[in-house]
């Protein structure tokens, strides 16, 4: 289980992830945007852009997992120490999403603050709480900040008011937000992965697993309301840990060959699997159809398909051509994710009345949210030099 320093290719590829993360979350800024940039609607067999998105980065979460859990194996922690991160980490998404949810659907007159204000404060309290402190940094001082944290997320929960004026709703799970589903789906994976000992196989049989009750839940053989399905709800269905361990695979069988010293094995390997898994998705597109919204088999496998394409192309050019000082201005995006995440809602509850009025269309639009993508990430990379590093 045990693995070498992760490779440029793998922080590179979620940086161009978190890029283009970024630069669809802008587009309700835009007007006149062609269609195959944006999400497709629920009741629609297809995907947009938008649609790739998320799943590339639930992929490259499960990359990273080998790596991250052999470097904390390296430092000593063995399988309870391992578990106890893997907890504090899933916990640390779910409250993050569950909070960012509640601004989506909060009644600022009942709650007596605005929904920019909200999110603002969130992150506010997210980086006060989960910020990585320098050792040198008073133990005092560091308790008292995380507890001002802790306390005014709190106060949130207990001031929310959601829903209209004549039928309020308290602080409640809505749904779990991004950052929630990517908790619960690095929740089941990296456990598996743990408890599995990082064996492949286990792995793969855990894929197969998910993907199954995914593919159970859509045809209708799993029904509402049986356990496998509420346990499995907050994963919608077993599709989002699918796409997780589906990396997990991919940087294992990645390792294998690069550490015989094989690199072309890892294009045809690879390669091969991504075509396998574009195929399925097409073949069963009639049976599931593609959609991100209802999370579908089939929209699963294409995107895990179109993430191996990528991750392979950056290995290529990052690590074998030594190119990955190219991918320099994006750097922070590889290393300080979660910062990038959470900068755009300052951005957004400072200037928000600036960007409405502003709305700019067509090309010089999308010129606009590439110019916001970045000027984020670089944010991100001078907030991190200054101290604030977001580590979960």
């Amino acid at each position: 289980m045990n693995l070498p320093q992760r490779i440029a290719a793998i922080d590179i590829t979620r940086a161009l992830t978190m890029l283009l993360m970024i630069f669809v979350n802008d587009l309700w800024t835009l007007h006149d945007i062609p269609q195959w940039l944006e999400h497709t609607e629920a009741n629609e067999d297809g995907m947009g852009l938008a649609d790739t998105v998320f799943p590339a980065f639930l992929f490259i979460v499960g990359m990273s997992i080998p790596y991250a859990i052999g470097n904390r194996i390296k430092k000593g922690d063995t399988t309870w120490p391992l578990i106890r991160h893997v907890l504090e980490r899933s916990i640390a998404l779910l409250v993050m999403g569950l909070f960012f949810v509640n601004g989506e659907y909060l009644n600022p007159a009942a709650t007596g603050i605005s929904r920019s204000a909200w999110n603002i404060f969130c992150c506010i309290s997210f980086i006060f709480i989960w910020n990585q402190y320098s050792p040198a940094f008073p133990r005092t001082a560091r308790y008292l900040i995380k507890g001002t944290g802790i306390a005014a997320l709190v106060l949130m929960a207990i001031f929310c008011r959601s829903g209209k004026a004549d039928h309020l709703h308290y602080f409640s799970t809505y749904w779990w937000g991004i950052l929630g589903l990517i908790g619960w789906a690095y929740l089941a994976s990296a456990l598996v992965y743990v408890l599995g000992k990082g064996r492949l196989t286990v792995c793969i049989i855990a894929w197969i697993v998910f993907n199954g009750c995914s593919m159970g839940a859509h045809a209708g053989l799993i029904p509402d309301g049986n356990i496998i399905r509420v346990l499995l709800d907050p994963m919608e269905d077993g599709a989002m840990p699918g796409l997780v361990l589906g990396g997990v695979i991919t940087s294992r069988i990645f390792r294998h060959y690069t550490a015989a010293g094989k690199p072309a094995s890892v294009f045809v390997v690879l390669g091969s699997l991504a075509v396998m898994l574009l195929a399925a998705g097409f073949l069963t597109r009639p049976i599931w159809e593609i959609s991100k919204i209802r999370a579908t088999p089939s929209w699963v496998l294409i995107c895990s398909a179109i993430t191996i394409g990528l991750f392979l192309f950056t290995y290529w050019l990052a690590d074998l051509r030594q190119k990955a000082g190219w991918f320099k201005l994006i750097g922070p995006a590889g290393s300080d994710t979660l910062l990038c995440y959470l900068l755009p809602y300052f951005a957004y509850g400072l200037l928000g009345s600036l960007i409405t009025r502003i709305s700019p269309g067509g090309d010089i639009g999308l010129v606009k949210s590439l110019l916001f993508s970045i000027l984020m990430i670089q944010a991100a990379g001078w907030v991190s030099k200054a101290g604030i590093r977001l580590k979960l």
